[in-house]
């Protein structure tokens, strides 16, 4: 039951909040980020160089057993998840950029995930295989993200003034369909969340926290504007639990190593809203220059 609400349930959710985001783009969203791609360059050293390091120092810190270890490094070595694209547009994040990101780093990842797990795996020395080239997740990222998007964005161009009319509704809709699938996830995975929790919730939660604060810092820091700075902390600090976790289990053949990702799929959504509204109330106390 929770597996199927997991693999399942919440990408189905989300390919349908990614119609609702698609409405709010045009083809010249896409445009600029590639005429300005200093913020999809920083993003990506974030995600692809600074996390990977980041999360083998907090393993290390936090002594987790080889197993768990490697599972913590599976999570940060996956790219940020469709769910990214729905903070970043409740928090007035550039979508266009996280989109961007994440279809960049859904190809790049099937080259970097591999190679950090497998590091991983020489390092801790769990036991277990190695992880192949994840073209079918690939394109199952693909459908989900872009599908969706590009259909939302064909009925933004052919009905402007319907679109315009939904963005309200579309973003109060996206958070009541994501509550309800967390809500029936963490329901069907109580029994492992009990198990697992207190020898993992420390180090999750603090990998979320500074995943999310580089995202966001290392942009402002390096004079990227605040929407695309948002985008970036919300690509680089929500990862792919759903992709971790069929990985630990159906390629790697050990639930053990699923289980930082489960617990991390149920305490990020909380962690980026609290982020989101801090960083909201932040911008409002100090408004930002724009770079454009």
């Amino acid at each position: 039951m929770g597996s199927a609400i997991t693999v399942i349930g919440l990408p189905i959710a989300l390919g349908i909040i990614m119609f609702g985001l698609g409405l709010s783009l045009t083809p010249g969203d896409f445009i600029r980020i590639g005429r300005r791609p200093k913020a999809v360059t920083i993003a990506l050293a974030c995600q692809l160089i600074l996390l990977p390091l980041v999360c083998f120092g907090l393993v290390l810190a936090f002594q987790l057993p080889p197993v768990l270890a490697v599972g913590m490094m599976l999570l940060a070595a996956s790219p940020g998840g469709t769910t990214a694209n729905l903070y970043s547009h409740l928090f007035r994040g550039d979508v266009a950029l996280n989109i961007s990101l994440t279809a960049i780093n859904s190809v790049v990842a099937v080259i970097t995930l591999p190679i950090v797990v497998n590091l991983s795996l020489a390092w801790f020395d769990p036991g277990g295989g190695q992880v192949g080239l994840q073209f079918k997740k690939t394109l199952e990222v693909f459908v989900i993200v872009l599908g969706p998007v590009a259909l939302g964005m064909l009925v933004r161009a052919l009905k402007p003034a319907f679109a315009a009319a939904m963005d309200k509704p579309v973003r109060i809709a996206s958070v009541v369909i994501l509550t309800l699938v967390i809500v029936g996830a963490v329901a069907a995975q109580i029994d492992i969340l009990t198990r697992y929790f207190a020898a993992i919730a420390g180090v999750v939660v603090t990998f979320c926290v500074v995943s999310l604060g580089i995202g966001f810092l290392v942009p402002r820091w390096l004079k990227v504007d605040r929407p695309q700075s948002i985008a970036s902390a919300f690509e680089v600090g929500l990862h792919n639990a759903t992709l971790a976790i069929v990985i630990a289990q159906s390629v790697l053949r050990n639930p053990d190593m699923s289980m930082p990702a489960a617990v991390y799929g149920v305490l990020m959504f909380p962690l980026a809203a609290a982020f989101g509204v801090l960083i909201t109330r932040s911008g409002r106390a100090q408004p930002s220059r724009s770079s454009e």
